[in-house]
């Protein structure tokens, strides 16, 4: 699963990259500095895998994990092949969910695409490019049904519906994501990886004075957002960078208690991003490891078993479970068990966050 970071060129993209993955993806005062896109795993920050291992003392500790997409900056016209126009939209579709960056604060000394300061402008732009190459597909696939039907084939008369459907909202410049569809509608059409429809999360990349309480800029955003079935995060993608770049641990500590910050704000959007995409966690716990496991909200037993190995899910007997409150409560397997608090349970058991898995299985 990926998540995208889009956003016009030159709004911090890049930047925000390296300090989630750790990685040294090139950023400069200019557009176009990213153009290939840069792939970066994420760990997922998760407390309860620290609690897990000061109790266990496991030789090592593996956290879950999502892949970060840096993709090239987008302008006016890149639906029509216009700057990395073609490369972009497509570097889009193979995500899952987008981050998108806006820019919110005032530096003559960075340049910005359109001269002027305005991201309810940046996001519009980047909305229609992205509604344009959605109305591309929608009347392709409409095309088709229709030559369909003139041959006498009815199956696809629904389907057809749902894309008038889904026309007449592109066709208002509104994203897909604020279209209420049924799991049937949504069934039919998931194939199409429609653009507008990702899961969005708007990170509002501001100066350091407006971190707290934000400015004009971002509360003209969240008006926005509120109203689109997204989400939305204030950072300071400049004090990110500053973070990221001091390596020992104390001298980090001391850099955030001087801007009374608890932690980087871009773990935070780590964990919105995994929320973004759907995703939950379930541990094994062992002497030799205690690990994240990542699954999609609403998996069953057998599903997730596969996750460690495909023997698991094709030979599975049962999952032997324990809530992750209860671990902590009784902080080893063998109270758990003359607690009657682990739990057998068959295939369909649906997984909880945070639940604590063994699988029986045979092949």
């Amino acid at each position: 699963m990926k998540a995208g970071i889009i956003g016009l060129p030159n709004v911090g993209k890049s930047t925000l990259f390296n300090c989630l993955s750790n990685s040294k993806a090139h950023s400069a005062n200019f557009p176009f500095c990213t153009i290939e896109p840069n792939i970066g795993k994420v760990n997922v920050p998760d407390e309860r895998l620290n609690r897990l291992k000061t109790l266990v003392n496991p030789k090592q500790t593996v956290p879950a994990n999502i892949e970060i997409v840096d993709i090239a900056g987008l302008v006016k016209g890149a639906s029509k092949g216009e700057g990395l126009g073609n490369q972009f939209l497509a570097n889009i579709r193979e995500t899952d969910a987008l981050i998108h960056v806006l820019r919110c604060f005032e530096d003559s000394n960075i340049t910005h695409v359109e001269n002027t300061i305005d991201p309810l402008r940046d996001k519009e732009i980047v909305d229609l490019e992205l509604q344009i190459k959605d109305l591309e597909i929608v009347d392709k696939q409409i095309d088709k049904i229709l030559k369909k039907l003139r041959a006498g084939y009815k199956d696809d008369v629904k389907f057809l519906l749902v894309l008038e459907k889904i026309k007449n909202k592109l066709e208002k410049s509104e994203n897909l994501r604020t279209l209420a569809l049924d799991k049937d509608e949504n069934n039919l059409i998931k194939d199409l990886n429609f653009l507008t429809l990702k899961p969005i999360l708007y990170v509002c990349n501001v100066s350091i004075k407006d971190l707290n309480f934000g400015n004009s800029y971002t509360d003209k955003i969240h008006q926005i957002v509120s109203n689109e079935n997204s989400e939305m995060l204030t950072l300071a993608v400049s004090l990110e960078a500053e973070i990221f770049e001091i390596e020992d641990f104390y001298d980090r500590q001391s850099f955030l208690n001087e801007y009374q910050i608890k932690q980087p704000a871009s773990l935070s959007l780590i964990n919105k991003a995994y929320k973004l995409l759907n995703m939950q966690t379930f541990f094994t716990v062992g002497e030799k490891e205690v690990k994240a496991w990542t699954i999609q909200i609403g998996w069953n037993a057998q599903k997730a078993a596969g996750v460690i190995h495909s023997d698991f899910e094709k030979g599975f007997i049962r999952s032997e479970v324990i809530s992750y409150v209860d671990y902590l409560k009784y902080e080893s397997e063998a109270r758990i068990k003359e607690a009657g608090k682990l739990r057998v349970e068959g295939k369909e058991y649906i997984v909880r966050d945070g639940d604590i898995m063994h699988f029986r299985f045979n092949v």
